[in-house]
């Protein structure tokens, strides 16, 4: 018997042969994931071979190698993620929760306060006055991999790369960018963020300020209970300095 995954930190993945096991812990980020493997296909995605819903158990196509997608050059990494980004954004409505939804459960100011204000308010001000303003003039909806950085492709033999553990949402391409944005495995300066965001937006025919303005909200809101966030502070100040 193969030895589980050391790098699972939400569930748990064991290999098995050609097929991957993985049981997961009830999280709502998590709760819709086998739907989204569904609506995938397999196309530009790990396939769902079967799905056991009362035990949260999911088996899955293996990928091999299974290469982590960061391992790549940061440039190519780049145009993997814009190549497999639009295969994956799907038009769909329930069971997935909206980003409106989803931000709602984003209490960035109260857990500011809660954990001693480790940063400046004004990064607070500017995370909800982005929300405010992103979430009710949203373009067209489709589903979304709110995960989707490069440690969550990897490398297979049906396909070159393959996305892994989604996180669905639905809502407008430009939210589905944060996750890559603010992905420090593909280089963590100001340079470094600011080209991921010119490229996929300009690559995409997405609206950057949108996409900053979600890629700082998000950075912000994922940081709390991050052994990254002093990272992902430095990673919202260059978003927000790139605004003015």
């Amino acid at each position: 018997m193969e030895e589980p995954f050391a790098d699972a930190y939400v569930s748990y993945v064991v290999p098995a042969g050609a097929a991957v096991l993985k049981i997961q812990w009830p999280h709502r980020e998590s709760e819709h994931e086998a739907a989204a493997l569904e609506l995938w296909a397999g196309d530009g995605a790990a396939r769902l071979l079967a799905h056991d819903e009362k035990r949260n158990a999911l088996l899955m196509e293996r990928c091999r190698p299974g290469t982590y997608l960061h391992q790549a050059d940061s440039d190519d990494a780049l145009r993997v993620l814009a190549d497999l980004l639009p295969r994956l954004w799907r038009p769909t409505g329930p069971p997935f929760r909206s980003v409106a939804e989803e931000t709602s459960w984003w209490t960035i100011r109260d857990e500011w306060k809660k954990t001693g204000k480790p940063f400046e308010e004004s990064l607070v001000d500017a995370s909800e006055a982005a929300f405010a303003e992103l979430v009710t003039s949203q373009g067209e909806q489709v589903l979304l991999h709110q995960d989707l950085h490069s440690g969550n492709v990897l490398a297979a033999d049906r396909e070159p790369w393959l996305a892994i553990d989604p996180k669905p949402v639905v809502g407008e391409r430009e939210f589905g960018l944060a996750p890559i944005i603010r992905g420090f495995e593909l280089g963590h300066s100001r340079r470094a963020v600011l080209r991921r965001l010119d490229f996929l937006t300009a690559e995409l025919g997405l609206d950057r300020d949108r996409a900053r303005g979600w890629a700082l909200g998000q950075t912000i809101a994922w940081s709390f209970g991050s052994k990254y966030q002093p990272r992902h502070i430095e990673t919202a100040r260059w978003l927000l300095e790139a605004g003015r």
